[in-house]
Order: C-alpha cells, then structure tokens, then sequence
C-alpha cells in the first residue's frame, strides 16, 4: 500500500536506457541522450516524480577509467537535461567489477533502498526502468510497483532470449512508451507487451 507522504520514483538505467549504449562510456562528449528520452523524464518529473538514476559501472573496477570520468557523465548530463526541465535527484553509482564485491551493484537493491532513506521514497509506488534483465531484478527485490523493459540498448536482445523471466515486467520501446504507461495514456500497438 502506497504511503501518501512519500515520494514516487523513477529508477532508470544509464547507458541503453537514458543514453546510448557506447562500449565503456567514460567521456562527456560521448553521451547522446535517446530519442524522447527527456520528454518523457520531464513529463514524470512534472507528474511529481523524483528522478534517481541507478547504474552499474564496471569500467572503474576493471581500471579502464575512473570514478572522476564518471562524476563528469553525470555533469554533463545533468547540464544537458536541466535547460528543458529534467532534474536527477541523484545518481547512484556501482563502480565494481562483476566479480568483486559490491554493496550496490545491479541486481542488489540497495541503492534503492538508499534513495528510498534519504529521499522520502515510496517504493511500492515507483518504477524501475532498465535494458538489462539486472535493471528489473533491482526493481523487483526493493519491492517497486513495476519493473520495464526498454528495447534499447541491449533490451531488445533481452526481450528474445528471457521472454520467461520477463512475465512480471512491462516491456515496451522507450522512455516515452514508460511515461505513457505510469501516467495512463494509450501505448501504440505492439510497442508494449505485458506479462
């Protein structure tokens, strides 16, 4: 049951969710948002959702670039997206490789948690959205109300090769096919299939 006096939130993926996918992005001039991407973020922003990015980070762990390199991303895109009204409450980093430790890399839902703790978060009244079947897990073990699948990026694959597992997801073309989702406008045919 939603608690009134918290906050909704959108949890996103970066990379082949907000951005394009590029192989170890590191550098502000490699980011290119996708299409409709902050039309859609700003539409939820101005239905009153926080917006919290969430990504997993493997570059840092296995030395290819830098946590530096990464808070710089996460300038630009914050200067790229506040001129047409999208404002990221925050940006929650994993930085660790896939076999070291990790207290928040996806699929733990700690981060979430995070979020949920420091920004008056109600989960069971937020979305995660991701391109990655780690995206949704995050989601689902911190107890959102629905977890998406965008076919950009690697979603697509995803979508073809774990049709099971996505039962309990929404999986739908992009950022704009979510916003139309959460706030009740029509999704066009064949851009959504949910379990």
């Amino acid at each position: 049951m939603r608690d009134a006096g918290l906050r909704r939130a959108l949890f996103l993926d970066r990379d082949g969710t907000l951005i394009a996918d590029r192989h170890y992005l590191h550098r502000p001039e490699e980011v290119e948002f996708l299409p409709g991407a902050l039309a859609a973020l700003r539409r939820l922003r101005d239905a009153g959702f926080a917006l919290v990015v969430v990504t997993n980070q493997s570059g840092v762990g296995r030395g290819y670039f830098t946590m530096g390199d990464v808070d710089r991303v996460h300038a630009h895109i914050s200067r790229e997206s506040e001129p047409v009204g999208v404002l990221f409450e925050a940006f929650y980093t994993a930085p660790e490789a896939p076999d070291q430790p990790s207290r928040g890399r996806k699929p733990s839902p700690q981060f979430l948690f995070d979020a949920r703790d420091s920004l008056g978060i109600d989960l069971a009244g937020s979305y995660m959205v991701g391109d990655k079947m780690v995206d949704l897990e995050a989601g689902w073990n911190a107890g959102v109300s629905r977890s998406f699948l965008v076919r950009t990026g690697y979603g697509a694959g995803v979508e073809k090769k774990e049709s099971e597992r996505l039962r309990d997801a929404v999986v739908v073309d992009g950022l704009p096919d979510v916003a139309d989702w959460i706030l009740g406008k029509p999704v066009a045919p064949g851009h959504q299939s949910d379990g």
